[in-house]
């Protein structure tokens, strides 16, 4: 079998299993284990996967520019966004992530809505501007822009004098095994910075997210209250997450 051939099958195998196992491929295909551990560094080394201990998962789509994400899964997002909406009670404090579904949060909530929200998005606190009786506290930094956000030193320095009722987390990766993931490694610190401040982390996670990996960790699964997705109930992460998932009509 050509390398070409068998990066095609590993493609393949990603979208139909979301996982490759190295060893147990090689011992189907008859080849090197080798041979598909190179085969895998030149699928992620494109941007096709991501690598983990082993073999591989599916790499989120999300990981684009921003620009090119506000055209990804969009009713996706805002059924996402509706669902988490609702997680904001009057009078709470909560914490908004930045990105393309946060920014459909900010959309979601009710015009009408009195709360405090505390976001690290100037997009998603622009977005918060009709909102006459939501409070909100933008965290400056230096600009990440491929999710326009607010990382390093001093937004770190900025979220330590946060106390909020609740987070919504955006990520590029849900996955049973590796948690959730982002694309870099200062936007991931900054999340975990965020969510040391709130009493509970939900996850914004449209479906493109669900099964996927990124670099980067953020969170282990266990310390979230919820998991906010459109995905079916039939999709095996959405199965084997099914006591974490708040499911987005």
């Amino acid at each position: 079998m050509l390398a070409a051939q068998r990066r095609d099958l590993l493609l393949e195998r990603l979208r139909a299993d979301g996982r490759i196992v190295a060893k147990d491929l090689a011992t189907e295909l008859g080849i090197s284990e080798d041979s598909i551990r190179r085969d895998l560094r030149d699928l992620a080394a494109a941007g096709l996967c991501q690598r983990v201990y082993g073999g591989a998962l599916p790499a989120s789509p999300a990981i684009a520019d921003y620009a090119a994400r506000q055209g990804v899964a969009v009713s996706g997002k805002q059924r996402v966004a509706a669902a988490a909406a609702a997680l904001v009670a009057p009078g709470t404090t909560a914490i908004l992530d930045g990105g393309t579904t946060a920014l459909a949060v900010a959309r979601a909530l009710p015009i009408g809505l009195r709360a405090t929200v505390v976001t690290h998005s100037p997009t998603v606190a622009s977005a918060l501007a009709d909102h006459r009786d939501i409070e909100v506290y933008l965290i400056g930094g230096r600009l990440f822009k491929h999710s326009m956000v607010a990382c390093g030193a001093a937004a770190m320095e900025a979220a330590r004098g946060l106390h909020a009722d609740l987070f919504l987390l955006g990520v590029t990766g849900v996955h049973p095994e590796t948690g959730l993931t982002t694309d870099d490694a200062d936007e991931a610190a900054m999340k975990r910075a965020l969510a040391r401040q709130a009493a509970d982390t939900y996850i914004l996670a449209s479906s493109e997210k669900i099964g996927a990996a990124s670099r980067f960790g953020v969170l282990p699964l266990a310390d979230v209250a919820g998991i906010v997705t459109d995905a079916p109930a039939d999709n095996p992460t959405v199965r084997a997450l099914s006591t974490r998932i708040i499911h987005a009509a």
